[in-house]
C-alpha cells in the first residue's frame, strides 16, 4: 500500500515472482494474473522452516493461506519443518496428496490448513496426525550493532523455540518430533467465545466521548 509492486514472469508466462509479500501474491494472482480464471486451490509454500504453534500469527506462509480463504478459495499452508534442509520430495509428495483431498472434498468455510512436514525422508516419516496448534515457549534476544556508517541497526535473534511440557501428545509440535506430518486446521474467527458473553455482563466502563 506504500510502494509499488514489481512483477517479473521467470518462465514461459506460467511462473511469475512478485517482490511483495506473501499475501501480496495471492491478491495479485487472484485479481489481477488469473482474474478470468477459476482458481480451485491455493497451496502457499513449501516454506523452508516450521510454522508450528504461535507462528502462526507471524507467518508469511500462513498469512498468504489466510488471504485465499478470505477471498473464498480453498487454501493451504506447507512447510518443511527444517531449517538447511533442501529435499523437498516428501513435502512435496504429502502436498500432492492434500491437494488431491481438497479438491474433492473441500474444506469449510473461513477454514485453512496447516501443515508440517518433518525433516525425513519419506521411508521414515510414521504418517500424519490432525492436530491442534502448540504453545511455544520462544527465547528471543534483540542483539544491538554498528554498521560501517557509524549507525546502530537490530538483529531479533534466539534459540529455537520449545513446547509446553504440559503438552498432550495432540499438538503441531508434538507430530514433528515424533516424525509424523502435522495437519492442523486453522479458522480465521479469532474471537474467544467463551468470554465473550461473560464480558458484555461484567465490563461496565463508562465512556465519555465529546
Amino acid at each position: 500500500m506504500h510502494y509499488p509492486i514489481r512483477a517479473k514472469i521467470i518462465k514461459s508466462n506460467n511462473v511469475i515472482s512478485l517482490d511483495g509479500t506473501p499475501s501480496d501474491c495471492i491478491i495479485f494472482g487472484v485479481l489481477h494474473f488469473l482474474k478470468d480464471k477459476k482458481i480451485d486451490l491455493i497451496v502457499s509454500g513449501i516454506n523452508l522452516g516450521p510454522n508450528l504453534g504461535d507462528d502462526v500469527t507471524y507467518s508469511g506462509t500462513i498469512g498468504a493461506a489466510i488471504e485465499g480463504t478470505l477471498l473464498k478459495i480453498p487454501s493451504i499452508a506447507v512447510s518443511l519443518a527444517g531449517r538447511v534442509h533442501k529435499d523437498f520430495s516428501a513435502a512435496s509428495s504429502f502436498a500432492n496428496k492434500m491437494a488431491d483431498y481438497i479438491l474433492k472434498n473441500g474444506l469449510p468455510p473461513m477454514t485453512l490448513l496447516n501443515i508440517n512436514i518433518p525433516l525425513e525422508k519419506d521411508d521414515n516419516i510414521k504418517g500424519y496426525l490432525i492436530t491442534r496448534q502448540g504453545r511455544g515457549v520462544y527465547r528471543d534476544n534483540i542483539v544491538e550493532k554498528i554498521d560501517p556508517r557509524g549507525k546502530k541497526y537490530f538483529w531479533i535473534d534466539g534459540d529455537e523455540p520449545r513446547w509446553e511440557t504440559k503438552d498432550s501428545g495432540d499438538t503441531d509440535f508434538y507430530a514433528i518430533a515424533n516424525k509424523y506430518i502435522s495437519i492442523t486446521p486453522l479458522k480465521l474467527d479469532l474471537t474467544n467465545y467463551e468470554i465473550l458473553e461473560s464480558m458484555r455482563e461484567k465490563l461496565k466502563i463508562k465512556l465519555n466521548y465529546d
